[in-house]
């Protein structure tokens, strides 16, 4: 099966290189995203494989299409990038990317007690000799109401990693899941705002999910609410953010993505002019912690992402039956 593997990372290069040695593949590796100017790469392939800057419209599905690809995986758990009703109509298979849960959980826990201990500023202090205390008083994890919105693998994980703490956990998700109970209590959104001293997002963007925090949102959680996403930047109104932090509402604020987030995070942009005014002014807070895109980034879950990606194209081709097809 040819295969062209568009953004190809350094880090992911050697499991390529063992899939091509023992899978029946011919892999060709395109460092740069699928667009006009790296299409040709595909001609000749019948699949291809991407991460999340390829942006798969219908314009690009229906190129594909007319160059003899029948079958795409992306190399990412999250796939609002890819048109699948458009996928759909052209009768292109789709799949995405599985990784162990504990990449994601095991930051979501670092982030929150970077916040909760005040690290961020006082590593700026460090960095100019200044050991004072005051203003780093933090608060023990123990003492916190924290609610996880959604208990799908990630937010499961959190919510088993946390009860080590021995804090309340409060949980919300479509369907109780009768595992976690042990762990948790499942409380409606409204419960879980209006009682929770943390909250940690774990859903996918959707229409129902798209801003799901927002200044109504917001105004139901508790004075000094500390904020924690580790799923997609769209899930949160980045003014009702703003707003929360400049007026104390929220107390922190922890993001390891950000909307519009593209061409500026898992790139070199130090020498440049970021085109993101609500990223460049949010992060100046002392209680706001942002992280590039890295919840991820653990050798597990590189190997995780390469093998998926590729090994779903061949089951789709081959007729097998696979958990992560999505078309």
């Amino acid at each position: 099966m040819k295969i062209t593997v568009f953004e190809v990372s350094p880090d992911e290069r050697k499991e390529l290189a063992h899939l091509a040695a023992t899978l029946p593949v011919e892999l060709r590796l395109e460092e740069r995203a699928l667009n006009d100017d790296t299409l040709a790469a595909a001609e000749g392939s019948e699949a291809i494989s991407t991460l999340g800057r390829s942006r798969l419209d219908r314009y690009m599905l229906e190129k594909l299409k007319a160059m003899g690809v029948g079958y795409l995986s992306t190399r990412t758990i999250g796939f609002d990038h890819i048109d699948l009703a458009a996928c759909r109509e052209l009768g292109l298979r789709v799949s995405h990317a599985d990784y162990p849960p504990e990449a994601v959980a095991d930051f979501t826990i670092m982030l929150i007690l970077l916040v909760l201990r005040c690290y961020k500023p006082a590593m700026w202090r460090q960095n100019v000799n200044d050991y004072s205390l005051k203003g780093l008083m933090g608060r023990s994890m123990n003492k916190q109401t924290i609610g996880v919105v959604g208990t799908g693998s990630i937010g499961a994980t959190v919510i088993r990693e946390l009860s080590g703490f021995r804090c309340r956990i409060l949980a919300y998700n479509r369907s109780i899941k009768e595992d976690l109970k042990q762990y948790c209590e499942f409380v409606d959104l409204e419960t879980l705002y209006r009682e929770s001293d943390i909250i940690t997002f774990h859903v996918p963007c959707t229409p129902e999910t798209r801003y799901m925090v927002n200044r109504d949102s917001i105004s139901r959680m508790k004075d000094g609410v500390i904020l924690v996403n580790t799923a997609r930047g769209e899930l949160m109104d980045i003014d009702a953010l703003t707003e929360g932090i400049e007026n104390e509402k929220i107390g922190s604020l922890t993001m390891d993505v950000f909307e519009h987030e593209q061409g500026i995070y898992h790139a070199d942009r130090k020498t440049d002019i970021l085109k993101n005014k609500d990223m460049v002014y949010l992060r100046q807070f002392p209680n706001v912690v942002l992280t590039q895109h890295m919840a991820f980034y653990t050798e597990e879950s590189i190997t995780s992402m390469v093998d998926c990606g590729i090994h779903t194209l061949l089951d789709m081709k081959e007729g097998r039956k696979n958990r992560l097809e999505l078309v």
